[in-house]
């Protein structure tokens, strides 16, 4: 049964705000809620900015409206992109259509789902740590996260400014290759952007791929999902495609290094939110300035912002930055190295998506904080080094979950990606969550 977006929101949670789509428009699309748009509420999933309506389109929005793109919502996310689950937005929680009692994923959580219930969609994601491919995988659909500098951040709220990518998310292989040229190119509001080669799709094909054995023989991955993965292998071999395993020394690093980069990134973003300036400004002007700073944070900022600001402050401190933060920036240059070794005889590097299916929210409130982390250490390698990657449905487990495989290419080759993807979709039958009534 087709059900109309404001059925689709009160069910699944997926959007903040949403409108009436134009009857001209060409196509509709939605944006994760960090994205500014003119005409909608931006919260980033954050109490603090709860009544912050931007006076201008972030460059992404805007290239998809001058294309003819109507948007139709904003879609929940975590606060501030903080988390894996889509369980961190002060705005409700999204629910995975696939099963109500499951995460989307996130933080791109709501962005996933709308991807999967909505008919002829493509929405935009941001990723930090695994923020579009995580939701990607748990919800069933594409999800392309581009090289960092391919699309413009200007108008993205930021969590870690090194670190954070826009990207694309929809049911349908063939949408990347049709948005990803409309999102990207140089933007003189971002300089990040600026030094990207043209974008090309159509002139590389994926002919040979690896998988770092420390990604992938280790524990942490279950059963239904290295089943999948092996099977999806086989389709590989079908395709002509060479499969060798490598091994990638670093990548057991990258979570810690992800981690002390973006806190310290995101807890010196989050200083701007102070109750003066947008969003909530309900404190008490009688208070000291100190004072005013410390009881408006403590009253809107949600749990895990709480904690990624003092641990971000931590790394950053003196006498702790070149133990903690600066030798994460080595890291990440070792990771980065290992990644180029092996590009240069492979065009691309394979894993799963994500190491389980969609975990029910019983599960999720039972995991630490130092779980919810860890659960990043597939995705967290390609978002640190900045390099473009891929999720696909791959598989489906017992309970009829969705599972995701992984491809990350070399910087700025997007156009391996898309052609896997396309490659892909034309082999593997994707399942449609069946929207109830």
């Amino acid at each position: 049964m087709k059900l109309n977006l404001k059925d689709i929101n009160e069910r699944y949670e997926m959007f903040t705000a949403f409108s009436d789509v134009p009857d001209d428009s060409k196509f509709i699309f939605s944006a994760k809620d960090n994205l500014t748009s003119k005409d909608f509420e931006t919260t980033a999933g954050s109490k603090i900015l709860k009544g912050y309506f931007p006076p201008f389109d972030a460059t992404p929005i805007k290239k998809m409206r001058e294309a003819g793109g109507a948007l139709c919502g904003k879609t929940n996310m975590d606060e501030f992109g903080f988390g894996t689950f889509s369980t961190n937005s002060a705005f409700g929680i999204p629910k995975n259509p696939f099963d109500l009692n499951r995460s989307c994923g996130g933080s791109s959580g709501g962005s996933a789902c709308a991807a999967a219930v909505l008919d002829d969609h493509v929405s935009l994601g941001v990723s930090t740590g695994g923020s579009i491919v995580c939701p990607a995988s748990f919800c069933g659909v594409y999800g392309l996260a581009p090289s960092y500098g391919r699309v413009s951040r200007y108008g993205l709220i930021d969590y870690g400014n090194s670190l954070d990518k826009v990207g694309l998310l929809s049911f349908k292989a063939s949408d990347l290759r049709k948005y990803l040229p409309v999102i990207s190119g140089k933007d003189v509001h971002d300089p990040t952007s600026c030094v990207q080669p043209e974008l090309e799709l159509g002139k590389k094909k994926m002919k040979a791929v690896a998988i770092p054995e420390e990604a992938v023989k280790g524990e942490g991955i279950s059963k239904d999902v290295m089943a999948s993965f092996e099977s999806s292998l086989e389709s590989l071999k079908s395709m002509s495609i060479d499969i060798e395993y490598v091994s990638m020394p670093t990548l057991k690093y990258s979570i810690p290094a992800y981690y002390v980069i973006a806190t310290s990134e995101a807890s010196t973003n989050l200083a701007r939110y102070c109750g003066m300036r947008y969003g909530q400004q309900e404190g008490d002007l009688t208070l000291k300035f100190d004072d005013y700073f410390t009881s408006f944070r403590s009253q809107y900022f949600g749990d895990e912002a709480k904690r990624r600001i003092l641990l971000g402050t931590f790394t950053r401190m003196v006498g702790y930055a070149d133990r903690y933060y600066n030798k994460a920036l080595q890291v990440r240059e070792a990771i980065i190295n290992d990644y180029k070794k092996v590009f240069e005889r492979f065009d691309a590097v394979v894993t799963p998506t994500m190491p389980f299916v969609s975990p029910r929210f019983d599960e999720i409130s039972k995991m630490s904080a130092l779980d919810s982390y860890k659960a990043d250490f597939l995705t967290v390698p390609p978002n640190i080094t900045g390099m473009p990657h891929l999720s696909v449905p791959c598989g489906y487990s017992q309970e009829g979950m969705p599972i995701g495989l992984m491809f990350t290419s070399d910087h700025w080759n997007e156009d391996v990606l898309i052609d896997m993807a396309e490659r892909w979709d034309s082999s593997f039958k994707v399942r449609h969550a069946e929207v109830k009534a």
